[in-house]
């Protein structure tokens, strides 16, 4: 364990370096929240009572996700892992005394969490100081606020779950590029990037809630609102561990039969 701690400090800590990334995408991320929440208010005004969720759920449901973006973005990808793998240097990998998945997992989850770290304290006050009903609201009640510490944590475990999926994939393939456009085309659609998944019709959100899309930011972000409660939260939290055991126990099988199976040419 002490070895794939010292991958994800040595991560971490190399994340944190980028602080003018940091700001750049700072400000990219205010822009980009107040244009979809102008564009939903534009909705609503339209019929407030024709949505599923209240305009300040959805509003806190926005800034949560800029603010978390680097935690849940699907395109947030390594691309040193994809060479590693394409140019033949897995070969030094597999000489060290180390499990690749759980090497790749933990430096996945620093390189997320330390993007997170730069970014969402200004996103999170800028937005708790905005007006009703536009700005980040209040927890819907402390339990809801504990949920969310922990429906968080289990939606960015699950997201990198998926997205260990498309490294070991990689092994198979010629090109990774086939892979990641459509895998992370999909999983922000699915997700609940593009729109919460409460937008979308009955039928094909009863679908998409059991898939493994449905236990990332979707999650999280409802419980603080308090859009997910009782029953509905606790089957959500219960997806969130299943898919997270799943995808896990897929990605480590695929890749140890893709590493028995690996080729390295050249000398």
């Amino acid at each position: 364990m002490k070895k794939y701690l010292s991958f994800f400090r040595l991560r971490f800590v190399m994340g944190l370096q980028y602080r003018a990334a940091a700001l750049a995408g700072m400000v990219t991320q205010f822009f980009w929240g107040f244009m979809e929440l102008m564009i939903f208010r534009a909705f609503y005004r339209a019929d407030a009572a024709a949505f599923p969720m209240t305009f300040s759920a959805t509003a806190s449901y926005l800034w949560l996700q800029q603010a978390f973006l680097a935690l849940f973005g699907a395109w947030l990808l390594e691309n040193e892992i994809f060479d590693t793998i394409m140019n033949g240097n897995i070969a030094y990998e597999l000489c060290r005394p180390i499990q690749v998945y759980d090497m790749w997992y933990a430096r996945s989850i620093a390189k997320r969490l330390s993007e997170a770290t730069l970014r969402c304290v200004p996103i999170l006050v800028v937005a708790a100081l905005l007006p009703e009903p536009y700005g980040l609201a209040a927890p819907a009640s402390f339990p809801h606020f504990l949920m969310f510490a922990i429906t968080l944590a289990l939606g960015v475990a699950v997201t990198v779950a998926f997205t260990m999926l498309i490294y070991v994939l990689t092994f198979f393939v010629v090109s990774p590029q086939g892979l990641r456009i459509f895998f992370t085309s999909a999983t922000e659609l699915l997700a609940g990037a593009v729109i919460p998944l409460p937008f979308f019709p009955e039928g094909i959100r009863k679908v998409i809630e059991l898939l493994p899309f449905a236990s990332m930011q979707n999650v999280p972000l409802r419980v603080y609102s308090g859009d997910l409660s009782g029953v509905e939260m606790g089957r959500a939290v219960f997806f969130q561990i299943f898919w997270l055991g799943a995808l896990v126990l897929m990605g480590k099988l695929l890749c140890r039969t893709a590493l028995r199976r690996v080729t390295v040419q050249g000398g």
